[in-house]
């Protein structure tokens, strides 16, 4: 059984706006900090945005800041991700994933992650 799985994936054209979801266990909302990775066609993964558990706080890869927007509702246990003014270099498979390291940017630090969802932006 998967503890996180995404939704929301497809094709765009570049400028336009797509949201991402992700669903999980209380287990892992009540306690964790949640984040977006992408990773593109044979490129490494890398890091797109988190969000902390009690604060909120967030943080965003500079690609994407000011065009993306990650939210969380702990009560329902959802995580989104707002995409707006997309961009052919935002083709990638995202993924969402779950860490106790508050507010860690790295890959290795998050022990919980979905099956990942594609984001296809055409030009």
């Amino acid at each position: 059984q998967a503890l996180l799985r995404e939704s929301g994936g497809g094709l765009v054209r570049a400028g336009d706006s797509l949201g991402l979801s992700c669903t999980g266990s209380e287990r892992i909302f009540s306690r964790y900090t949640m984040a977006w990775f992408r990773q593109a066609p044979g490129k490494e993964p890398e890091f797109v945005a988190s969000i902390r558990r009690y604060e909120s706080v967030t943080d965003y890869a500079d690609s994407v800041k000011g065009r993306f927007t990650i939210g969380r509702d702990n009560a329902k246990n959802i995580l989104n991700l707002q995409m707006n003014n997309l961009k052919s270099e935002d083709t990638a498979v995202y993924y969402c994933a779950g860490t106790v390291t508050l507010g860690s940017r790295l890959r290795v630090d998050y022990s919980y992650w979905g099956q990942g969802a594609q984001v296809t932006v055409s030009s």
